[in-house]
Formats: structure tokens, sequence, C-alpha cells
């Protein structure tokens, strides 16, 4: 199916193809939702740490596939945007050889340094061997993985997100169906969860090859789409690879942060973990946004049309700040409730969770910004402008005021916390200049 996105009404255009979007990744995420809540429910801390550590290092590689799968998607949508259907063909078949690639190397580089990774961690000794199994399973399934979010880009890339939703919905459904048998009446822990996990994500591909065997877009692969063609290719990676990166260093700081939070005794790191669960699954309104922007922009470069890609910019910006203030709020007052959902008879890691959740909740205000204009850079292949604005908040804010805090503020979490928004509200300060001075010359 392809949708064009350079005409029409525009605010519909965006509601259209975040919604489905929006749904999807809030699917794909409840995967580590569920794995947390209902690990959480028929084991103590150890377990429920092992699965936050292990699935944040899932996470990880997963928003790292996703950003260089922008590649194909800003790709496709300037080649569809401009009607070249051949263009868009070549970029859907060197997509594919790219990531094949990819995924061979990372599967292998990351079964080799589950030890090393746990151990730069500073995994809790406790959840040590638990984690370890979760890790295990999860990585041997990165091919699934990898290959529902290169489809899944490509149908982004033709305007359809409403496919991958549901693909993602019914390998969602299998995913708590199974984590309810093998964790709860099987007892495998925080193995049973990775498990889990890595089937439901086999059940997405399956059913998502299935359909793009039927789909009629006009669009043809054939075998020499599969060949690299330098141009396509270098497009892909140019505009993927700053991506990819960084996303990687986002989740690296994230890690880092985790790893200052681990060395301060497990309640403190079940804690933060559950938190960092609660914070992916409420930046998957920016997230969606910054994949609109992306592909609606792009499609609109393509066809020339300027204004649209820089009203759809200052729509989601404006959508996302929204979302940021309504639950930041929210969080102020109901962040022990939040927690108490994932843990039971842990006061420690309710009290202490809820005051970094009040905190970092405010990064869904400044996080929308500079990720919608991250997605308007990709748009205009300067996804080095989005990988420069998070180096630079990442080095100078995000972690040095996470390591300063734990060590002035041992007690409490909130300044910790505060570590996000401060780096998004630089990161966003610094968007708007580059866009300014990108808008000057387009």
């Amino acid at each position: 199916m392809e949708n064009s996105l350079t005409q029409g009404n525009l605010l519909k255009a965006m509601v259209r193809f975040s919604v489905p979007y929006l749904i999807a990744c809030f699917l794909q995420t409840f995967y580590g939702m569920a794995d947390l809540f209902i690990t959480g429910r028929f084991n103590g801390a150890a377990q429920v740490t092992a699965v936050s550590i292990g699935s944040q290092m899932m996470h990880m590689f997963t928003v790292i596939i996703v950003g260089l799968a922008m590649g194909t998607t800003v790709s496709i949508s300037h080649a569809i945007g401009a009607g070249d259907r051949k263009r868009a063909s070549s970029a859907i078949g060197n997509s594919i050889t790219v990531f094949a690639v990819v995924t061979v190397i990372g599967t292998v580089l990351l079964l080799l340094n589950i030890s090393g990774l746990l151990s730069l961690l500073k995994t809790p000794v406790e959840a040590d061997e638990a984690a370890r199994q979760y890790l295990f399973v999860c990585f041997l399934g990165i091919p699934f993985i990898a290959a529902y979010n290169v489809i899944s880009s490509i149908f982004r890339g033709l305007g359809d997100t409403r496919s991958p939703m549901i693909f993602v919905g019914i390998a969602g459904v299998f995913n708590v169906g199974l984590d309810y048998l093998l964790i709860g009446v099987f007892s495998l822990g925080a193995a049973g969860a990775a498990i889990a996990t890595v089937a439901s994500q086999g059940i997405s591909v399956i059913m998502a090859l299935l359909f793009a065997r039927k789909m009629k877009n006009g669009v043809k692969l054939s075998l020499s789409d599969l060949v690299p063609q330098a141009s396509i290719t270098k497009n892909l990676l140019s505009i993927g690879v700053p991506i990819a990166c960084q996303d990687g260093l986002i989740q690296i700081s994230f890690l880092v942060i985790t790893m200052i939070a681990n060395m301060r005794g497990l309640a403190i790191a079940t804690s933060v973990g559950i938190v960092e669960k609660i914070i992916s699954f409420l930046f998957l309104v920016p997230s969606a946004m910054l994949s609109t922007v992306s592909a609606i922009a792009a499609q609109n470069a393509g066809a020339g049309y300027h204004d649209r890609g820089q009203k759809t910019l200052r729509y989601g910006i404006t959508l996302c700040v929204g979302f940021g203030i309504l639950v930041s709020i929210l969080c102020q007052f109901i962040s022990p409730q939040i927690l108490s959902l994932f843990v039971k008879g842990e006061p420690q890691v309710v009290h202490f969770g809820a005051q970094y959740l009040r905190a970092y909740s405010m990064d869904c205000i400044f996080a929308g910004i500079h990720f919608c204009f991250s997605g308007y850079f990709s748009a205009y292949e300067k996804s080095m402008y989005s990988f420069a604005h998070n180096v630079i908040s990442i080095l100078v804010v995000r972690i040095p005021i996470a390591y300063l805090a734990s060590i002035y503020f041992p007690e409490n979490l909130f300044p910790m916390g505060m570590a996000a928004p401060l780096g998004s509200f630089l990161s966003a300060l610094i968007c708007l200049g580059l866009y300014l001075n990108l808008k000057k010359k387009i």
C-alpha cells in the first residue's frame, strides 16, 4: 500500500501516518513492559533487575537498527515524492542487503561479549546469571528484530504505517500469553521473558513477509535491486549512520546512568531500570512524531514542496510539547502508583523510582522538540545535525549531571533524573539554530 503525503490536509495526513505508527511502537514496547510487569508479579527484585538491564540492552540495539533504517525510509520517500519507482525499488533492495550484513555481524559480536557487557554495566551479582540468560536468548533473536524493523521502515517510506501496526498487534497477543505461560506456569523467570519476546518478533516478521509479497504499489523488487549500488548505498548510509550513531550514543548514556545506579545497590538499580522502561513507553509519542515528520517532509522535499515540510515540523513540535506537559504534570502526582504496578513488597524501589520519574518525565517536553527537528533534518539528508546536538548534550549535560547528582545527592534520585530534561533542553536550543540556518539554504 502506498499513501501520498504531498497532497491534501496536512494535519489529517500526519494523524493518518502517526497514529498507526504510534500504536505499533506501543505494542512493540509492550513486549518489554509485559516482560517486566509479569516478571515482577512472579519474581523478586533480582529477576526484575535482570529483565530491565537485559531489555535495555536490546532496546539499545533496536533503536540503532531503527535509526539506520531511517535512511531506508527517507530514500524511499524521496523517490516516491519524485515519482521514481525504480529508485524506490533499488533503495529497498540495497537496504535488505545492507541490513543482512549488519545483522550477522552484530549478532556474532553481541553473543561473544555478553559477560563483558554485564560486567561493564556493574550488574548486581544477584541478577547476573538471570541477565546473562535473558541476553543470550534475545541476541539469538536479533535477526527477527532487525528484519521486522527494516520491513517496517520500507512500509513507512511508502506512506503505510497501518500494516506494521497489524503485524505487531497480533504478535503482542502471543507475547503476553507466552509470558504468563513461561514465567508464571513454568517459572523460567528472565529466560522465559526473553523466549516470549523473540518468538513474538518472529511471528511479526513472518506476517510482514507474507503481506509484502501481495503488495500492489507500483514498486517491484528484482534480484538486481539486491546488488549494492554505490550511489544508493551511500545515500542510505549517509542518512542512517548518523541517526544510528545518535540513537546509539543516547542509549549508551542511558547505560552509563544505569551503571551509576547499579553501583548504588539493588533497590536503586531496580527503580532506575523500571523508570527507564516507563520513559521508553512515554517517548513513543515523540518517536512517532520524529518518523512522521521525517517521512512527510522527505516526500514533500522530493516533490519540491518545502513549505509543507516546514509546516509539518511546526505541527509536530506543537503536538509533542502539549503531550510532554501533560505527562510531566501527571507524573508529579501519581509516580508512586505507577511504580507500584511493577513491584510488590519493595517500598524502597517505589520510593526511589517515584523521585526519579518525577524529574525524568519532564524530558518528554524538550525531547519532543529535538526529536521533531531530527526527523526534519533527516528528510533533508542532514542527519549529522542530529548526531552533533546529541553528542554535545550527552557529553556536556546528561552524563556529568547524572554522575555529580549521584555523589552529592546519594539519598535522592530526583537530581539525577534532571540530567535528561536539561540535556534535551540544550539539544532543542542547538536544533533551533541549525534549523534557522538550514531554512536559509532551502
